[in-house]
């Protein structure tokens, strides 16, 4: 009881008095992150709903960091039921984050409302996972942890005590008038009467990143099969058809991990009855088991609303929304008994039949088929708390239902938010923009969550293999043929390309896998940013569109970025080329870099002109880079089956890599069957580069096989 009442007074302590500002305390919840609470923050929020632990050893293992910011130049206030808050910047100042953004990378000058909804072609925060979080290039991020559609104005608005504001300008005489002057705050505003605050320190942005993720229980460990090659099969497909489609994969030797059923395996969808239609799947259990045989896991597509004809509908009445999404329920899944019963349906009729995972669509948006905001739950959390998290829920459910049965699952998910970088799941969309897929692929790495370009059709060979390279590198190979059936071989004048890159994916699992366990453990993003990585200097430039003030009477200007290029893992820059492109430019970090197919030289810090021909992706590998690779299997190795490994080498000064294994498929890893082996390449006696592995440590899992070496050194 005293301690509650020390804790109450501690409260009390950082609560703003209504209408005034005040500048929050701050108290250390972990190595590099300092909380705060402002107002009488909502008894449900994001971290709530995902309800995962922090990584705190791999936290302290970052060590500890100063406070990133001036504590007196952040301020909250809480007026008219709502917390405004804001927090400093500097000029030159860069942000990036502020949720899955698909079309610009720097986010300093920028207003939007950050709400859950399907993405509509303009970065205004509605968007698959608004996370409210976002970082400096400064070295810290501010997360601020609500369930709420927050109003951010990133540097937007100019307030008359600001102590740098800018000089007023005479546009008259002014060539450098600007409808946008300089502004010294990020300001957001939560249409809540308190929320909780958090700020993340690192000498680098990418170990802000990394604290972000570990902060939210690390990076998701998909199973080795997850790396592999998906194809999504037609809607109405029968179980005979996905057999004879996985045949097909198998004799024109490409490779195949898992398949995903569209709705057509519910006997209802549009809403779902969550049972198999047994015209197209008489023999749910034995189809399940056939494709196993063959290799080959499987993945259901679902959306969450329960149809008058699913078995458990009358049992959640009572449990669901005021309102229905396709004259099907709305399962309120913050109540426990909600989840009980459709996580009891789902483990019955799929998931102890083996099924591989979900693809969770339609819990983003839009509003004009989605609950809206005057809905009510039985729960008494809001309708506009539901949507933000209502794709983390179902991340939570799923996955726990998986883990009951100590078995991994990977698959696909519309909607998501802070706290779920645990859950092995990615998201897509239907938007179908390749450039800026390839963006959001980038901005995924600032905001904890994975975004596959999925491919689905192409209007010539030219897009498909370009758009199947870039899935190549991503975190899901996937093949969404739900609609047209398309296939790897659909494009006959590039099916030798597209089986080459198919493969190289296969190749390049270890490696993969690899940096996934890095996510998992320490919080690296496996694909991120170029602005995370070291040496990578290059600013968002603002330039006029034109300077006729009939089309631009305000002289707004745009942003020039760097938006199409990236890294995967902690070796490779992947820079994709688009439809009606032969060659482009490519900002090489410092640092020697080198070309992945020959080990050439490429440059040093420099922009270099590329031609790439549509039988490859440029893709360049950091000197002293080791990419461990494996045979150009059709399916991932199973458990216990070894693998042989060819490990590549680039450059010329010495490296080392830490190769994960573990058994590919349990959550056994968490209990510590896992290994780390560190791979060298550096001089022997007569200075000639060679290569060695560590011995496999005993008791641990040892999956590799023969392991052979490939230097590719070039002294330049």
């Amino acid at each position: 009881m005293k301690k509650r009442i020390q804790l109450l007074a501690v409260i009390y302590l950082l609560l703003p008095i209504q209408g005034k500002s005040q500048n929050p305390k701050w108290e250390v919840v972990a190595p590099g992150i300092w909380k705060t609470v402002a107002g009488v923050p909502e008894k449900y929020d994001l971290l709530k709903a995902a309800g995962v632990q922090s990584n705190l050893e791999a936290l302290t293992k970052l060590g500890n960091a100063d406070f990133p910011l001036s504590p007196q130049e952040i301020v909250a206030e809480v007026s008219d039921g709502k917390t405004a808050l804001r927090f400093p910047l500097v000029r030159g100042e860069q942000l990036y984050g502020f949720g899955l953004n698909f079309k610009t990378v720097q986010q300093r000058g920028r207003i939007m409302q950050l709400h859950v909804d399907h993405y509509g072609g303009e970065d205004n925060g509605r968007t698959h996972a608004p996370v409210p979080f976002y970082i400096s290039d400064k070295g810290y991020g501010v997360f601020v942890n609500s369930a709420r559609y927050i109003k951010v104005y990133a540097g937007t608005a100019v307030r008359k005590d600001s102590p740098n504001a800018p000089q007023a300008r005479d546009r008259n005489t002014d060539r450098d008038w600007t409808a946008n002057p300089y502004s010294d705050a990020v300001e957001m505003l939560v249409p809540a009467q308190g929320v909780e605050i958090y700020v993340f320190a690192g000498s680098t942005m990418l170990d802000v990143v990394r604290r972000f993720n570990l902060f939210n229980g690390g990076g998701c460990m998909p199973p080795r099969w997850g790396l592999g090659f998906t194809q999504r099969v037609r809607a109405l497909f029968k179980a005979d058809e996905v057999i004879a489609e996985a045949k097909a994969f198998a004799d024109k030797g490409y490779p195949l991990d898992f398949i995903g059923l569209e709705p057509g395996w519910q006997s209802k969808s549009y809403p779902c009855s969550l049972e198999w239609d047994k015209s197209r799947f008489p023999d749910p259990e034995g189809f399940v088991k056939t494709m196993k045989a063959m290799g080959i896991r499987l993945n259901l597509w679902t959306n969450p609303y329960v149809s008058p004809a699913s078995p458990i509908y009358q049992k959640l009445v009572a449990l669901s929304g005021s309102h229905k999404v396709w004259d099907g329920l709305v399962p309120d899944f913050t109540l426990p008994e909600a989840q009980n019963i459709v996580a009891g349906q789902l483990r019955k009729n799929q998931i102890n039949l083996g099924i591989g995972g979900y693809k969770v669509d339609e819990c983003d948006g839009f509003d004009g088929w989605l609950w809206p905001d005057v809905a009510k739950f039985p729960s008494g959390n809001s309708a506009e708390q539901i949507r933000q998290t209502y794709g983390v829920l179902l991340q939570k459910m799923t996955t726990d239902l998986f883990r009951q049965n100590n078995t991994r699952t990977y698959g696909l998910v519309r909607a998501s938010n802070a706290g779920a970088s645990s859950f092995p799941y990615v998201i897509y969309n239907d938007f179908y923009s390749h450039e800026d897929f390839i963006t959001a692929l980038i901005n995924s790495s600032f905001c904890g969550v994975l975004w596959t370009p999925e491919v689905r059709g192409s209007s010539g060979g030219e897009e498909w293999v370009r758009r199947m390279q870039t899935v190549c590198f991503s975190p899901m190979a996937m093949i969404n043929a739900w609609a047209d059936g398309t296939k790897p071989w659909s494009f006959p004048e590039v099916e030798k390309e597209v089986k080459k890159i198919a493969l190289l994916r296969m190749q390049l699992m270890p490696y993969f896998y690899s940096e996934f366990a890095k996510y998992h453990f320490e919080g690296t993003p496996p694909f991120r940013a170029m602005n995370l990585e070291p040496g990578f200097g290059t600013q968002a430039v603002s330039e006029l569109k034109n300077t006729n003030l009939g089309e631009n009477p305000y002289a707004l200007s745009v942003t020039k970025e760097i938006k199409d290029q990236y890294m995967a893992g902690e070796y490779l820059l992947v820079a994709p080329l688009f439809k009606g492109q032969t060659s482009r430019e490519v900002i090489l970090p410092k640092g020697k870099w080198f070309d992945f197919y020959t080990g050439k030289y490429a440059g040093d810090g420099e922009i270099i002109k590329v031609t790439a021909g549509l039988d490859h992706i440029p893709v360049f590998v950091k000197d002293g880079g080791i990419i461990p690779m494996m045979p150009p299997l059709l399916h991932a190795p199973a458990s216990g089956e070894k693998f042989d490994l060819e490990i590549s080498y680039y450059g010329s000064k010495p490296g080392t890599y830490q190769l994960y294994d573990d058994d590919g498929e349990t959550f056994d890893y968490e209990k510590g069957s896992y290994s780390w082996r560190e791979l060298m390449v550096a001089p022997d006696k007569k200075g000639k580069l060679t290569g060695t592995i560590s011995k496999a440590n005993r008791g641990k899992p040892d999956n590799i096989g023969k392991v052979t070496w490939k230097i590719l050194a070039d002294s330049n």
